[in-house]
């Protein structure tokens, strides 16, 4: 009676650990967003001093073209040895004026992601297609072929078959 007690133990305590590992692991990457502070951002009244005062220090700047802000937040959920998916996203986009004052605020939520996979594994190219042997035997026989540059004789201005 007690060896099965033992026995069914050790087997719920190996079910109860092969179970955990197909849990749902929840991450958080980026700024936490109040909306609160968010809303008190006022385009044309608030500068680039406010905002940094407020909201903290941007994600990213632009590094082109007007300077903006984005503060971006992102939660994400895996499962066991998934790979991750973005649950909710969050990217706030602050704009400025010339004159470093808040032009406008911008939202994006996760309907801008995009996801992005390679196909089979390689990246599509233009050009011609070649099989593992053309590439390691294409060259064979190439060399000195018309058309393939100029090899010995073969060239312009110099002495050839017809004395020049």
């Amino acid at each position: 009676m007690r060896l099965k007690t033992v026995s069914l133990m050790i087997a719920l305590g190996c079910a109860a650990t092969l179970l955990s590992g197909c849990a749902h692991m929840r991450s958080h990457q980026g700024y936490l967003v109040d909306n609160l502070l968010v809303d008190s951002i006022q385009p044309g009244i608030d500068n680039r001093a406010s905002v940094e005062g407020t909201l903290g220090r941007p994600t990213f700047v632009s590094q082109f073209g007007p300077q903006d802000w984005y503060y971006v937040s992102r939660d994400m959920r895996q499962l066991a040895f998934a790979n991750p998916k973005a649950k909710e996203q969050t990217v706030l986009r602050v704009r400025f004026d010339a004159a470093g004052n808040v032009e406008r605020l911008d939202k994006a939520g996760i309907d801008k992601v995009t996801d992005i996979s390679p196909k089979d594994g390689k990246t599509p190219t233009l050009g011609r297609e070649r099989t593992f042997f053309e590439d390691i035997f294409g060259n064979i026989g190439a060399v000195g072929a018309g058309g393939a540059g100029a090899g010995a004789g073969g060239g312009t201005g110099g002495s050839g078959p017809n004395g020049s």
